[in-house]
């Protein structure tokens, strides 16, 4: 997929937190399977490589008109992102996409909050929830979860060192908010997330 650009064209930067990449690519009239194939199989080595955390596709409603696929890909670092980026198989598949595909490919990097809002976002075609709005919402779940959840590790692991039992905590907050609780408020707040007027 030139499922990658040069990064410099999309502001990364070398955060050491996870990355979440979205392509799009507009697949060749007449030749829908050809892309799928292709697609699946630049996809399934890309996941061979370290640090890769999953794919989703955003296939285009009405292939026949508007053949648009959106791509979500994500790393847990920067670092193991350029390794599959400067990869040799990478470059092999890239020379194959231009059987199959039309026009330049739309890259965007995102890493921090945006990691959280990507999937939301992503199904509006790339569009960011305003950075004030994402903070206000990771900052009230953060909130819940430290008065709620840390308290009664804590209390479970009372028999740990106190670092080590934060830690415990930390690890399982993170992990909550990452696939369980900001999917679902992202995809509840959708609305007011990406209204761009204030209140």
């Amino acid at each position: 997929m030139n499922l990658h650009q040069d990064d410099s064209e999309h502001g990364a930067s070398n955060d050491n937190g996870p990355v979440t990449v979205i392509v799009t690519r507009k697949a060749k009239k007449g030749k829908i399977k050809e892309f799928e194939e292709w697609m699946d199989g630049i996809i399934h080595e890309a996941m061979k490589f370290e640090g890769h955390m999953g794919v989703n596709i955003i296939r285009p409603s009405d292939v026949s008109s508007n053949p648009e696929y959106v791509i979500i890909f994500r790393f847990n670092t920067y670092e193991n992102l350029k390794k599959w980026q400067n990869s040799e198989i990478r470059k092999e598949w890239i020379k194959k996409s231009k059987d199959v595909t039309e026009g330049d490919p739309k890259t965007e990097i995102q890493t921090g909050l945006e990691f959280w809002f990507t999937p939301a976002s992503a199904r509006e075609r790339g569009s960011v929830p305003p950075r004030y709005k994402m903070a206000m919402v990771t900052t009230g779940i953060v909130f819940v979860l430290l008065i709620t959840l840390i308290p009664q590790v804590r209390q479970i692991t009372a028999t740990l060192p106190i670092l080590l039992s934060t830690l415990l905590g930390v690890i399982i907050m993170v992990g909550l908010m990452t696939y369980v609780i900001m999917p679902s408020i992202t995809r509840l707040l959708r609305p007011w997330l990406l209204n761009k007027k204030s209140f």
